[in-house]
């Protein structure tokens, strides 16, 4: 008598299941890592924005500049060529010789997530996803809550 050699079919539906065990938990996982690292498009993006805003001031001892042309919703400063914004929509606001207010704004992947810093240095989260936490003394870059 000749065996036959194969899987049975209950040894196929065991690896369905490990499979599909394994794809439950590794696609929330992925896909919170992403978020997570295009969240530093805009902490950086908005640091970076700030160093300009700052040495515009200490040149001109204004973050106004009622004679340049404005370049972002009024400020004279644009960001940072580097800075990539296929995440995020940057504005300025609040603007005045003393004061700014930068906002990162996340768009496709990343809407609901809203970023801001201002003139002081004072770093707010104040939209994220449903499950996230905002605040207003930082930047929150994980899901826990975490600066």
């Amino acid at each position: 008598m000749k065996r036959q050699a194969g899987f049975t079919l209950i040894e196929v539906m065991i690896v369905v299941i490990i499979i599909g065990i394994l794809t439950a938990i590794a696609v929330p996982s992925y896909t919170d890592y992403l978020v997570r690292s295009r969240i530093t498009h805009a902490t950086s993006g908005l640091a970076a924005w700030r160093v300009r805003m700052e040495q515009f001031f200490q040149d001109n001892h204004t973050y106004a500049d009622a004679d340049a042309e404005p370049a972002i919703d009024g400020c004279a400063i644009t960001l940072p060529a580097a800075v990539d914004s296929s995440y995020f929509d940057f504005s300025c606001s609040n603007l005045t010789a003393t004061t700014y207010l930068l906002t990162a704004t996340g768009k496709s992947s990343m809407t609901g997530f809203i970023y801001t810093v201002t003139e002081g240095n004072a770093k707010k989260t104040t939209g994220v996803r449903t499950g996230w936490t905002t605040s207003d003394s930082c930047w929150v870059t994980s899901k826990g809550g975490g600066c």
